[in-house]
């Protein structure tokens, strides 16, 4: 059975992209492939991630494409055939158009556990400030399938990680990724990646 073709959006340096990479190099994710990475940036160092894996990548520029730049994406997702779209750090909120052409097709990682800090506005940094100036004594990561509400769609996988006494949103940042985000990401798209190929419900 052919695997799940699946396209990677990023707009800066990748380390989630590189997840996806090492979780396909060592059998974590098997059931699809990366076939193409888009940027929306082309000094994205998530592109110089992607050439060194031999993966084929595209940019395109919104202020290049304008209006287009939605068009000009779906147009390299259907040359290359691609099933899965995996949003790992793109800093473009896709319009209601887009998401209901790709309906539980687009999967996101969220620096957060979903309700909490998310949604228009939460990116970055931002998210976990948030949770710092709210003093919650957990925070975490969240894939979520992609719908026209920015951080609205349904709940894939969750991970809990601890908030310690001197985090900045920097340390806290890093942990978030390291404890959660590297290990959640690859493992929600090898479930989602298994669940096409098999056509059980999503």
């Amino acid at each position: 059975m052919s695997k799940i073709k699946i396209c990677v959006l990023v707009s800066g340096g990748g380390t989630n992209l590189q997840a996806l990479i090492d979780a396909q190099n060592s059998g974590i994710l098997m059931s699809g492939e990366i076939a193409l990475v888009i940027s929306n940036r082309a000094d994205a160092f998530a592109l110089e991630r992607a050439k060194k894996a031999g993966i084929p990548c595209e940019v395109v520029l919104k202020q290049e494409y304008q209006e287009c730049f939605e068009a000009r994406i779906t147009e390299l997702l259907e040359q290359n055939g691609i099933d899965l779209i995996i949003l790992a750090g793109f800093m473009c909120i896709l319009s209601a158009d887009f998401t209901a052409r790709f309906h539980n097709r687009i999967i996101n990682v969220h620096p957060s556990l979903i309700p909490a800090f998310c949604g228009k506005g939460f990116y970055g940094l931002k998210v976990h400030q948030a949770a710092l100036d709210y003093g919650v004594k957990v925070t975490g990561a969240t894939v979520h399938f992609v719908n026209e509400i920015p951080d609205g769609g349904k709940i894939i996988m969750q991970k809990a990680v601890e908030i310690k006494e001197g985090d900045t949103p920097e340390i806290l940042q890093r942990r978030v990724m390291e404890q959660a985000e590297w290990h959640l990401l690859p493992a929600a798209a090898e479930l989602v990646c298994r669940k096409l190929r098999n056509g059980e419900e999503l």
